[in-house]
């Protein structure tokens, strides 16, 4: 009985983040590159392979681990009604981008998810943050606040960030490397084990956690700023 009971539960956390992070919700997910548009044309991605290494080392050790632990914080803040401890999680974020262009695909993105959640699904939650933050949230706190303000629970809901931002940037790949979409369904399927992993542990994590390694990421965002032909916005 308990374990139908947690099915239900998981199915029904699934179906809004099912739409949320979709490529068709209106985040704008599809102009951003996370600076693999330059680190294709440099041949540090030119395969499946290269490509399933660099988003695997960002989702262990890059920007998508780093929005995990932010997305569990502000998760946990909203549950607990510590708007202190959400402060903390939005001023973070927003502080930690390590480029112009990485702050501006976390920032453009979290104020577009928050006003299409609170057009179509408004919560108390929302408020909550409206009133300690006037910016744009970075988009991770604000999928964890719109989450947690509706009760959705936290390992779907990492799960369900992670593994939009692998596919989002397999999609990027496909057009820049370019790969066949064959291959990009297999580079999915081959990181949603270690999605859920990191998931799992950012489950557990603290905003101590904070932090990324994936240097070669960044230099990438920040070299895009300046590439000469680009199709992407970071």
């Amino acid at each position: 009985m308990a374990t139908a009971m947690n099915t239900e539960v998981s199915s029904a956390d699934f179906l809004p983040l099912m739409v949320w992070l979709s490529p068709s919700f209106p985040v704008g997910s599809f102009a951003y590159s996370h600076g693999i548009e330059w680190a294709v044309e440099t041949g540090d991605i030119k395969n499946a392979h290269d490509c399933a290494a660099w988003l695997g080392d960002l989702l262990e050790h890059g920007g998508a681990w780093s929005d995990a632990v932010l997305l569990a914080a502000a998760h946990r803040a909203i549950e607990e009604a510590d708007d202190a401890a959400l402060l903390e999680a939005v001023e973070l974020a927003a502080a930690l981008a390590p480029s112009k262009e990485r702050k501006l695909e976390t920032l453009k993105q979290g104020a577009a998810f928050l006003l299409a959640i609170k057009n179509a699904w408004p919560c108390a939650a929302l408020g909550r943050l409206e009133k300690i933050w006037s910016h744009e949230p970075a988009f991770p706190v604000a999928v964890g606040v719109a989450s947690a303000g509706h009760k959705l629970a936290l390992a779907p809901t990492l799960e369900a960030y992670l593994m939009a931002f692998v596919t989002n940037l397999v999609s990027a790949a496909v057009r820049l490397v370019p790969l066949g979409q064959t291959d990009g369904t297999k580079i999915i399927a081959r990181l949603a084990p270690l999605a859920r992993e990191v998931a799992a542990r950012a489950a557990r994590s603290t905003l101590d956690d904070v932090g990324a390694a994936a240097l070669r990421s960044d230099i990438a965002s920040m070299r895009h700023e300046t590439q000469y032909t680009r199709l992407f916005r970071s």
